[in-house]
């Protein structure tokens, strides 16, 4: 997929993450919302035939004498029957809800094929080839995937709707889902657990690939960094070795190792900035590195009081990296 249409289609996605739950794209998610759709028929139906009694009863048997009316016993045919139509009810939801526990959460039976880590406020994928990504998982199309998620700080919720189940991500306490797209294309998720100042602008995107794109993807996200040679590149490649961006970022090829932030070595080819909080174009790339913190605030990116050539260089560096 063109980075362009990329960058469309993902704009689309977030703008319809609302609508992600009643529209699934993987059997773990159609397990659930086919879960949901019963459970809603169900309690209409029991909603319906509540409100129906009860205007049938206050219509037809209005009482016009204003004394207490008269007590009788209960009819035991009835009373048994409204205490056993709820059992099977409830009963019924239960076998629902076990086979869809059953079909969106089954038991993780091998190593991971990803491990995603959130942070605050951005999340980190790692393959198991040495593959890093932030902010955006590939994928291949209709294969089960086993993810293994993990906190780097808080407890955070990693969920895509169309996708599948919600999981939290806890420090210290890793688990597995499984998560497939049943076809390409874009599909948008979020922090569902409150985790700070920028929870809102936590975003995630899972790019789901045929299969053979994605092996593609995946050998040039191994492959190092190009080498910038544009005189106002290698000028921006100079000064991130020598501002602190090192210490916190890496980009394959060039020898760093730090991650306490996301990895750069494939940055323009995202198709946002800040987990969503901008899109990925030089504009935008330099607003950031003038003050991360006037678009982010509270994020863990300083104001690093770059004057205005060295943001441009640095620019021209960071586009580089594809």
């Amino acid at each position: 997929m063109r980075l362009d249409s990329l960058r469309a289609v993902s704009a689309e996605a977030f703008t319809g993450i609302a609508a992600g739950p009643f529209n699934p794209h993987s059997p773990q998610a159609a397990a659930i919302a086919s879960l949901f759709a019963s459970t809603l028929l169900i309690c209409g139906a029991v909603f319906f035939i509540v409100t129906a009694l009860i205007s049938v009863c206050v219509l037809r048997f209005r009482a016009k004498d204003p004394h207490e009316p008269h007590q009788v016993e209960g009819d035991m045919r009835l009373e048994i029957g409204w205490t056993i139509a709820p059992v099977l009810v409830l009963t019924w939801l239960l076998v629902l809800t076990g086979r869809a526990m059953h079909a969106s959460d089954p038991a993780v039976d091998r190593d991971p094929d990803v491990t995603i880590i959130a942070h605050q406020w951005w999340w980190e994928a790692r393959y198991p080839s040495g593959a890093v990504t932030a902010n955006e998982i590939h994928v291949p199309a209709g294969k089960p995937l086993v993810v293994r998620l993990e906190s780097a700080d808080v407890v955070h919720d990693f969920w895509v709707p169309e996708l599948g189940r919600k999981m939290d991500a806890t420090p210290g306490r890793p688990t597995s889902l499984w998560m497939q797209a049943d076809q390409p294309g874009v599909y948008a998720g979020t922090c569902a657990e409150y985790c700070g100042a920028q929870h809102a602008w936590m975003r995630i995107l899972v790019v789901a690939d045929t299969p053979d794109q994605f092996t593609m993807w995946e050998r040039h996200q191994i492959a190092p960094a190009p080498r910038p040679t544009d005189e106002a590149a290698l000028r921006g490649a100079t000064i991130f070795g020598a501002r602190t961006c090192v210490t916190c970022h890496s980009i394959g090829g060039n020898g760093e190792s730090a991650r306490f932030a996301p990895d750069l070595t494939h940055l323009a080819e995202r198709t946002t900035l800040g987990a969503g909080v901008l899109p990925n174009t030089p504009a935008a790339l330099a607003r950031w590195l003038e003050n991360p913190q006037d678009i982010k605030m509270g994020c863990h990116m300083p104001n690093a009081q770059l004057p205005d050539h060295e943001v441009k260089d640095l620019v021209a560096y960071l586009e580089t990296l594809r």
